[in-house]
């Protein structure tokens, strides 16, 4: 039997979505405690601004000019992306003008985002459509695939048969295994049953995990069931600190209660003493195997009567008997440490394996619109390009998927994303390769020459662990990739996501120098674990942080997105997605920084927006770094280094010939930390080098070579060069809470200059350099 797995959240991605997007709202109040006691970014601002007058420091580029790394046709290679939002705000957004300022920024491609699937909601992406009770107006839904009324706007349904507590969108729903009401429950995913997947009765165990909050003393467990129950269970407590957060460098795993094996499960309400003796334990695990496969009402549909429901569980101690006495004594008395309670921060946490996609037409959810497939598709958005779109896969059903894709039959498609951020939904490998099976193994049939793909994984710090299965196995993309290779259905991409910095309350600078090792780091860790280097790699959402700050409006946004991009399609990338494509407005998530994910500011006393940081900076990649056509473009890497002496090898002589620790500010960079340096060979002939200093008070002097391995003798620009440039002096935020706005708002400066031994990159800049070299 394979053992159920679940990832590793380390750093929890997604994009800023208003409200918060990929983040559990616990995570999201840990971290508003955490930095309402961090530095004021005000006093930083000042802080950076008195030291701007600091000596330069120089630096040499080296282009490995021999040999691209990678090759891209810009136009249809830089894309961004667009999503869900709250209620009216789609027609704030899209309009005529704000679409034309959004294309202005010279992206191509379009990737469309799905909230639903973040929010744990079944997605209605036509409001016409059949239930799979009609009479009751419930069941299981599927969208009309008939070409008629254009579809301009599109809701989700939430789930009453849920059971996470928390979720990654709007975070205001509740599991229904706690929420005190007997009549509901939650009930897992019928596609994951045999009968659909055709594997073996026990090959996807279903699973519920209980968060009671802090160690308690536990010896009992009450579960009400719901039918269809589990005939066989288990119940498990985890050794160490937190099953939902893994580390590769802890070894800690569920264990069985000594009395925790049943084996003839009877469903109703049973009662079971797991222990003799407490055990203090925080975290336990119910493993349910072997359904029932019985409903709870008269049902032609067998859905009803796959999977495995609970209406409530109790968990807690059972007192023991009175000493020396026979019978029952009032001191045998259950002790239950669960909060039940129909509402999010009432009751306690639960997380499950899958939930099942039954709904009523009463569930939907107005709060969160997702725009049209036929507004976005046939918008000037697309520019005229194939577009990459989802369909549900975690909380949809494979029919509804088929029938979207075929209703958009009559649109070109770059691909079709399955699903969204399965380990961000605490799916295991096993399951979300199983639904993504049954799902592509539709596509497939309906048209083969879909390119199908996902997992649009969440971003992750190291490796994206879970559970280990009975070989010890702890990669989830390994154990995904091989169930998706075992059920032979087309996986042609590979996409995730890149949000590496949570904590937006303290200064960017010192995370701004770690941009690209992290998202090397990630890449590297994604290949070891067998990602194919022969499929396109998309980055389907980049952004500095999943939450809303300053860092993402003012000029660090544009540092961040530069170096993300920059880095990405030099290891190989195929496709970077930009998130916040559309005009929005502030939010201040921590209380402590207003910002958002955007490029463009709504204004709400006019139609007007304001450009910010991360648009200039994508005009100057799409326009300047980059030419705007449909030709190859080649990378090559480029090596970066202290001109003279950087202070790490100071430091590493200073610590071999002293006693004394060496202190280091880590606020301070290294010369070549600071400056990020691009490569690209242009169709014109031209190369274009994107210089980005990340040292907010120093400019650097940088000088370049191009190095041929030997094949021809080092060269570097001659003639006039063209250079382009984006700094404070062309912007500058203004901090006024949720009123905050560019006071200084500009394109970037152009200008030429003859060849020279050193070009300046100021504090805090983005600068391109355009020439040629002899021939």
């Amino acid at each position: 039997m394979g053992s159920p797995g679940i990832l590793q959240i380390g750093t929890v991605r997604s994009a800023v979505r208003t409200p918060l997007r990929g983040v559990p709202t616990v995570v999201r109040f840990a971290f508003a405690s955490l930095c309402l006691s961090g530095i004021n970014l005000t006093q930083l601002a000042a802080a950076t601004d008195a030291r701007a007058d600091e000596k330069p420091f120089s630096l040499s580029a080296i282009v490995m000019a021999n040999h691209p790394v990678n090759q891209c046709v810009p136009t249809k290679a830089l894309g961004a992306g667009v999503d869900g939002h709250e209620r009216d705000e789609c027609a704030r957004m899209f309009t005529d003008k704000n679409i034309a300022e959004m294309r202005s920024a010279g992206f191509g491609p379009l990737t469309y985002r799905l909230r639903t699937e973040l929010a744990g909601e079944v997605w209605h992406w036509n409001p016409r459509g059949t239930w799979s009770n009609p009479a009751n107006q419930c069941g299981y839904w599927i969208s009309d695939d008939s070409l008629a009324e254009p579809i301009n706007l599109s809701y989700g349904y939430r789930l009453p048969r849920r059971g996470n507590t928390i979720d990654q969108a709007n975070d205001d729903g509740y599991s229904r295994i706690t929420d005190g009401n007997e009549e509901s429950f939650w009930k897992s995913n019928p596609y994951l049953d045999s009968h659909f997947t055709g594997e073996a009765d026990d090959a996807h165990p279903q699973w519920v995990v209980i968060d009671l909050g802090a160690s308690r003393p536990v010896n009992a467990i009450r579960i009400h069931w719901g039918a269809p129950y589990a005939r066989q269970y288990r119940v498990e407590y985890w050794s160490g600190d937190d099953p939902m957060h893994l580390h590769a460098d802890r070894k800690d795993e569920w264990r069985l209660f000594p009395s925790g094996a049943l084996n003839r499960g009877s469903g109703g309400d049973e009662s079971v003493r797991l222990c003799a003796k407490p055990l203090a334990v925080r975290f336990v695990r119910v493993v349910m195997s072997r359904s029932s496969q019985a409903s709870a009402q008269i049902s032609d549909d067998i859905r009803d009567r796959l999977g495995f429901a609970i209406r409530e569980i109790e968990l807690g101690s059972v007192d023991p008997p009175a000493p020396h006495s026979g019978r029952a004594s009032s001191r045998n008395h259950f002790h239950d440490y669960i909060r039940h309670a129909p509402g999010r921060y009432g009751q306690t946490v639960i997380y499950v394996s899958s939930t099942d996609p039954w709904h009523r037409a009463e569930d939907i959810d107005y709060k969160i619109e997702q725009p049209g497939l036929d507004f976005i598709l046939r918008s000037a958005l697309t520019n005229g390009l194939p577009v990459l779109v989802p369909v549900g896969v975690l909380f949809d059903t494979p029919e509804n998927a088929a029938a979207e894709i075929s209703y958009l039959r009559q649109y070109p498609l770059e691909g079709i994303e399955l699903g969204e951020e399965p380990d961000g939904q605490w799916a295991s490998p096993e399951d979300y390769a199983a639904l993504y099976a049954g799902v592509a193994r539709r596509l497939a049939a309906m048209n083969p020459r879909l390119k199908l793909g996902g997992p649009s994984l969440q971003n992750f710090d190291g490796q994206l662990l879970t559970w280990p299965d009975t070989s010890g196995n702890r990669s989830w993309m390994t154990r995904f990739l091989k169930c998706v290779r075992s059920a032979g259905v087309p996986f042609d991409f590979f996409s995730f996501e890149f949000y590496p910095f949570d904590n937006v309350c303290t200064d960017a600078a010192p995370k701004l120098l770690q941009t690209p090792k992290r998202l090397g780091e990630m890449m590297t860790s994604l290949r070891a674990d067998g990602v194919p280097a022969a499929i396109p790699w998309l980055m389907t959402e980049y952004g500095y942080s999943v939450f809303a700050g300053r860092h993402d409006v003012d000029i660090e946004g544009a540092l961040f997105n530069a170096d993300t991009v920059g880095t990405f399609l030099t290891l190989g990338g195929s496709n970077p997605y930009l998130y916040g494509y559309e005009p929005n407005y502030l939010e201040d998530e921590l209380q402590c920084s207003w910002g958002n994910l955007m490029m463009l500011q709504l204004n709400p006393n006019s139609d007007e927006l304001n450009r910010l940081s991360s648009y200039y900076g994508a005009q100057l990649i799409t326009k300047e770094w980059m030419q705007p056509t449909n030709e190859t473009h080649e990378i090559f890497p480029v090596s970066v280094s202290s001109a003279t002496l950087t202070p790490t090898l100071s430091l590493a002589r200073e610590r071999r010939t002293t006693k004394s620790p060496v202190r280091v500010d880590p606020q301070k960079p290294t010369g070549s930390s600071a400056v990020s340096v691009y490569a690209v060979r242009r169709p014109d002939k031209q190369w274009g080098l994107l210089a980005i200093n990340k040292d907010p008070m120093r400019t650097a002097q940088l000088s370049l070579e191009f190095d041929f391995s030997g094949a021809r003798p080092q060269a570097t620009f001659v003639g006039s060069v063209d250079v382009i440039r984006f700094s404070r002096d062309q912007y500058e935020w203004h901090e006024d809470g949720p009123n905050g706005h560019p006071i200084r708002s500009l394109p970037p400066a152009h200008f030429t200059q003859e060849a020279s031994s050193f070009y300046e990159l100021p504090p805090y800049s983005l600068t391109v350099l355009r020439g040629k070299f002899p021939d």
